[in-house]
């Protein structure tokens, strides 16, 4: 977390900017280490959570973040209980960065917990998206403050809200267009029920966990807004059975929703590029020699595709993030995370030209992209001709931008002559004059150091290791 994107409470402490809804506790920081503080109001659930094993199940399958209890004083401590230090991870990513799978992972993961919850006699009273992140090759939830206590007859307070986090966007993407993940960062409370059920097809109300959980949902949602809270309660009676078997229909429509990463530009762009196996070979071979000589701590990939190139990081055990535009390249890139069992490698959506903003309550509850850099190391491999031609991105801003993501370059110069340019040309007038390797080294010679450059093998590319000054 960087200080500038947090509240000043004192001269060492800060409380996170994100983390001030609930009255439970709150996170904060002193110097540069991760606190949670738990209030008082929130001791019997806390204690619960523990002394029922709940944390411990959870814990060892991966699914909550791990914590200690440690002897420092809290911001508040007129208010305050305990004091954890929770397992730092090493990015924060956000839903609207999260693959078709990667959504739907995070979704059933919420109720595999919720379930497992249940059965200790407690519940999720958060289902909010931003609660889950991914480590560790898994999704897992980082709020420890997210359960309560199960109260016969009580329905799932948090039943609407894990569908416009969850269900929503799935099926939208699922049943209408990929694309309206993106509606995630315009409602970052989660897409309304109402909206969802407008934007779904006619067809999706002869599915009927959607009609169930969206179309009916959205009705009910306008039914209760005229009625106050004593008569809803009345109404929403519902008993623990009835409470998995809603938890039971939620985990089947999402298992049944797919979506095939088929048709979009990116997705097979390995079997259409103008690398020769050698070519390509010798690219592999001098990025995994610059990473191994500079031992980077965590990679950032820009472009990666489906992640060819971001593995010769991540499977040196270096944490990684596997950047790219394209969401079936994201999608691939997640599936084979998953297959393989990976640990260090997080793909997710971002559009450099347009990437995640500041988002939330004073712009400051949600990072930008740029907020989460620097990396160690960053590759820009086969993007510089996208970013300069096809946006018309100049060299100086283009160098301004990778001096501010990480301390270590590996970038890869595409020149006019190479055939995917002359592909891009085809359709625009070509106005770069300033495109060419020469004007590339002038200009990033002013913002890093060049210590490697050597042309690829039967390729008209060169690659760069260069250095931030």
């Amino acid at each position: 977390m960087k200080k500038k994107m947090l509240m000043t409470i004192s001269k060492n402490k800060e409380q996170h900017p994100a983390s001030f809804r609930d009255p439970n506790g709150f996170l904060f920081t002193q110097d540069s280490v991760l606190y949670r503080q738990i209030n008082q109001k929130y001791t019997d659930e806390y204690k619960n959570l523990i002394e029922s094993g709940l944390y411990d199940s959870l814990r060892k399958s991966g699914r909550l973040v791990t914590h200690q209890e440690v002897d420092i004083a809290p911001i508040q401590p007129e208010k305050a209980f305990q004091v954890l230090q929770p397992e730092r991870l090493p990015f924060i990513s956000y839903p609207y960065e999260w693959s078709f799978s990667q959504l739907k992972s995070a979704a059933l993961t919420t109720l595999a917990i919720q379930k497992r919850a249940l059965n200790v006699g407690m519940s999720l009273k958060d289902a909010s998206a931003y609660n889950i992140q991914f480590y560790l090759g898994k999704a897992m939830l980082i709020d420890t403050l997210s359960f309560e206590f199960y109260q016969d007859g009580q329905p799932w307070v948090a039943y609407r809200q894990y569908c416009q986090h969850f269900l929503a966007p799935l099926a939208l993407m699922a049943k209408r267009d990929i694309r309206l993940s993106q509606l995630l960062r315009v409602y970052i409370d989660g897409i309304p029920l109402d909206l969802a059920s407008e934007l779904l097809p006619s067809s999706a109300k002869l599915n009927a966990g959607l009609m169930m959980h969206i179309h009916l949902h959205a009705k009910a949602q306008v039914k209760y807004a005229d009625e106050n809270v004593e008569e809803q309660k009345k109404e929403k009676k519902i008993s623990k059975q009835a409470l998995l078997s809603l938890i039971d229909s939620l985990r089947n429509t999402i298992k049944k929703l797919e979506w095939n990463p088929a048709g979009t530009e990116w997705g097979n762009y390995y079997e259409i590029t103008n690398y020769t196996d050698a070519a390509f070979l010798h690219k592999k071979e001098l990025i995994s020699e610059w990473i191994k000589a500079r031992k980077p701590s965590q990679v950032w990939d820009l472009g990666a595709n489906n992640g060819v190139f971001s593995r010769l990081a991540s499977d040196q055990g270096i944490f990684t993030v596997s950047f790219d535009i394209d969401p079936a390249a994201v999608e691939q890139n997640y599936h084979q995370v998953k297959e393989a069992k990976e640990k260090y490698l997080l793909p997710l959506i971002v559009d450099l030209t347009n990437p995640s903003p500041a988002l939330g309550w004073h712009n400051r509850e949600r990072e930008s992209f740029t907020a989460r850099a620097p990396a160690d190391m960053v590759f820009a491999l086969a993007l510089i001709h996208h970013l300069a031609i096809s946006n018309n991105v100049p060299l100086t801003q283009l160098a301004d931008f990778f001096h501010a993501m990480g301390k270590w370059l590996i970038i890869e110069f595409v020149p006019k002559s190479d055939s995917q340019v002359k592909i891009l040309l085809q359709s625009r007038e070509d106005v770069f004059d300033e495109y060419t390797v020469d004007d590339f080294e002038r200009v990033f010679k002013s913002r890093f150091t060049i210590h490697k450059k050597v042309k690829i093998n039967e390729a008209e590319r060169h690659l760069y290791l260069m250095e931030r000054r």
